[in-house]
């Protein structure tokens, strides 16, 4: 606030002494040059005295502080520099590592890939031996199975037989003979 009001009193002390610099320059009849010369000069001593007096230690700290702070900026900036190369080696570094970083994580996904086709040929070939274990068992047992049955029908048809080859061959006299042997074994034991 305070400059506003500095720099509105140089410029209300400039236009005067320029509005009496104006006043004074007319077409009066014969100044010399040189006294005019002189006017000039003092009335630009005025203006400087007065923006010295007034603005001059403004100006000056404006003018140091602006000159601190282009050198800050600077300074500044060198350094924003000196990190946004170090960043960019950094950056350069890590593409070059992009490409065996890629190199190792092709190889490993391929050596996982392998590992588990291994794996799963491993479970299919167990798997398949499994399952013909499971079917080598159930043909044994249905062909158990389809011995016992013929075996049973076999043994049905040969008592069938054997019944009829006994009622032909055998009169009463040997049936009754028959029976009481068998009792007396039955009764015996």
């Amino acid at each position: 606030m305070k400059k506003f009001r500095t720099v509105g009193l140089v410029t209300a002390a400039l236009v005067l002494c320029a509005a009496v610099a104006f006043a004074s320059g007319g077409e009066g009849g014969g100044h010399d040059k040189w006294l005019d010369l002189l006017y000039r000069f003092i009335n630009f001593g005025i203006v400087a005295f007065l923006i010295y007096k007034f603005a001059g230690k403004r100006v000056a700290d404006m003018m140091t502080g602006r000159t601190k702070q282009i050198e800050t900026d600077l300074s500044d900036l060198d350094e924003r520099k000196e990190e946004a190369e170090k960043r960019l080696l950094e950056v350069e570094a890590s593409i070059a590592n992009l490409e065996t970083e890629k190199a190792r994580i092709i190889a490993d996904a391929k050596a996982q890939g392998e590992a588990m086709r291994q794996a799963i040929l491993e479970k299919a070939e167990v798997q398949a031996a499994q399952i013909k274990a499971q079917a080598e068992i159930a043909a044994a047992q249905e062909t158990k199975l389809a011995i016992d049955a013929i075996r049973e029908e076999l043994a049905e048809k040969i008592i069938v037989a054997a019944e009829d080859l006994v009622k032909k061959q055998l009169k009463k006299k040997d049936h009754e003979d028959l029976v009481n042997e068998y009792l007396k074994k039955v009764v015996l034991n």
